[in-house]
């Protein structure tokens, strides 16, 4: 949850440098942590190990932070489950006392996700806003973004027209949060705006939890700016093959 902000465990640290170690090739253009500390060391972890990202600045984010669980947090899972039976209801969707609804989740993710799909456009209309200077959409994109899953995770990759080479995308954001806080995040893509899955997802894939340092791809399109009706596809989920 939020109110008990430890830090990594040493194994925490070793999977967060093994993150950084799978994504070291990756040219992010912008990252975000949540704001509490475990978060802050796994994305610090990620850039340190990246060959051309390491002095780029971490933005943190109250809206990225683990669903709050109230009188629940610090304790035990078992804790958590035995209140929900209690109540007469099932995790995830239990709300102990003082903690945040899914609904209440959910609404922190839309918010954050609105807020990036704003900053993507306000990017591409400054690039091509000057005078004689090239898109980032045009020309190849070389070593700038090489995932390193994209031979096993999804055929859907997308590919420049005839080349066989990778999209330049206007922004390569990384977001650093939290297995609770993610499941809602991704479920509101699929639900609200009709995201679209790899078709090996199973619905058990689809609804778990990301494991520690997991790793998920979405490539977001804005036709024309329009911040409305984004087009999101998910390359793959809770990819963990590093760890």
């Amino acid at each position: 949850g939020q109110g008990v902000d430890e830090p990594l465990s040493a194994t925490g640290f070793r999977q967060a440098d093994a993150a950084g170690l799978f994504l070291s090739n990756v040219k992010f253009t912008h990252v975000f942590s949540s704001d509490l500390l475990r978060a802050k060391q796994t994305a610090a972890a990620i850039l340190g190990k990246n060959r051309f990202c390491k002095d780029l600045e971490v933005k943190y984010d109250a809206r990225l932070r683990e669903r709050k669980y109230g009188v629940a947090e610090g304790r035990p899972l078992a804790d958590l489950k035995a209140m929900a039976k209690d109540a007469g209801q099932q995790c995830p969707s239990f709300t102990p006392s003082g903690g945040e609804t899914l609904d209440e989740v959910r609404e922190r993710a839309r918010d954050f996700f609105e807020f990036l799909c704003q900053l993507a456009v306000e990017l591409e209309q400054k690039e091509h806003g000057k005078p004689g200077a090239p898109g980032r959409s045009s020309g190849t994109s070389g070593e700038q973004f090489v995932f390193p899953w994209t031979n096993h995770c999804s055929e859907a990759e997308p590919s420049s027209e005839g080349s066989g080479s990778s999209t330049v995308l206007d922004a390569n954001i990384l977001v650093v949060s939290h297995g609770a806080y993610m499941r809602n995040w991704i479920g509101y893509f699929v639900s609200d705006l009709n995201c679209t899955l790899p078709a090996n997802l199973s619905k058990s894939q689809l609804s778990s939890v990301s494991p520690n340092t997991g790793v998920s791809h979405f490539i977001i399109k804005l036709e024309n700016g329009n911040l409305l009706k984004p087009q999101i596809m998910c390359v793959c989920l809770n990819q963990d093959s590093h760890l």
